[in-house]
């Protein structure tokens, strides 16, 4: 069985990846982390009716834990300052993670990268997990390809408790379009509209419109609005439930066990989904 760890228990993808993890007879859930719920059976939070024996732990806690435990795999479900101190202790441990936090930093992403190769623990990281999302990913540059010289804008939607905006998911979006255009993202990326004169750069060479909409439970919309003269083409992906996520961070766990340590490095969704060509 795959040993794994849960950081961010009690939060909303941490109780879906640990109901999954629990009920899942290839994985055994050794650890769970959490700044909530602390001594609580993890299995009565997730939501899963199976008991596990294991009670939710403190952060603090989490290297004297892995002093007695050496979990094959760890799931990090947190916020960016805590996953930025937690991923480094498990690449420093050799432990192997699946990193489902968004708005991480470029400098914890390039120290997180050395200290994977150093150690050999390869880590998945990924803005979304969806298998949706990621197939999302691969077709959005093919169209832009086709599309360069249309306006491009991308429109992300999520519930008012989100904390990153854009989410990570439309970061994604815009720098694989402005990958496939041949151009560089921050010079081309346009976060919302002030009020007042701002006329738009025409095509998406000159200009790629990345706006984020925060309100009520909408778990994650996002749109690539293409328009050109006299048309426009909407693609557009909508979650209708965590459940998706989850099961892509499941996924992305059994990838990470089987993936040989001399071959460490941070490897993405689509490479898990067999998508890369």
């Amino acid at each position: 069985m795959i040993k794994v760890v849960l950081l961010g228990a009690n939060g909303s993808m941490g109780k879906l990846v640990g109901r999954l993890a629990i009920d899942d007879p290839e994985i055994d859930l050794v650890g769970a982390f959490d700044v909530n719920e602390i001594g609580r059976e993890c299995a009565a939070i997730v939501g899963s009716s199976s008991p596990c024996g294991i009670v939710i732990q403190h952060p603090d806690e989490l290297d004297s834990f892995l002093q007695n435990v050496a979990p094959d795999v760890a799931v990090d479900f947190t916020i960016a300052e805590a996953a930025e101190k937690n991923c480094i202790k498990l690449a420093d441990k050799g432990i192997k993670s699946v990193v489902g936090t968004t708005g991480l930093s470029e400098q914890f992403l390039k120290e997180f990268e050395s200290k994977i190769v150093q150690n050999k623990a390869p880590a998945v990281i990924s803005s979304n997990m969806a298998t949706g999302v990621n197939i999302f990913f691969k077709i959005a540059p093919l169209l832009a390809s086709y599309l360069e010289d249309w306006d491009i804008e991308i429109i992300e939607a999520h519930h008012h408790r989100k904390r990153d905006s854009p989410s990570g998911t439309a970061l994604t979006i815009a720098k694989v379009i402005a990958d496939a255009l041949g151009v560089k993202l921050e010079d081309v990326a346009k976060f919302g509209r002030d009020k007042g004169p701002n006329k738009r750069e025409v095509g998406a060479k000159k200009e790629i419109g990345v706006h984020a909409i925060r309100g009520g439970d909408i778990v994650g919309d996002h749109t690539i609005l293409f328009a050109g003269p006299g048309e426009r083409i909407e693609f557009k992906h909508q979650a209708h439930s965590r459940e998706c996520l989850a099961n892509g961070a499941i996924t992305a766990i059994k990838f990470l066990n089987k993936v040989d340590r001399e071959d460490a490095k941070i490897y993405t969704t689509q490479e898990v989904l067999g998508l890369i060509d």
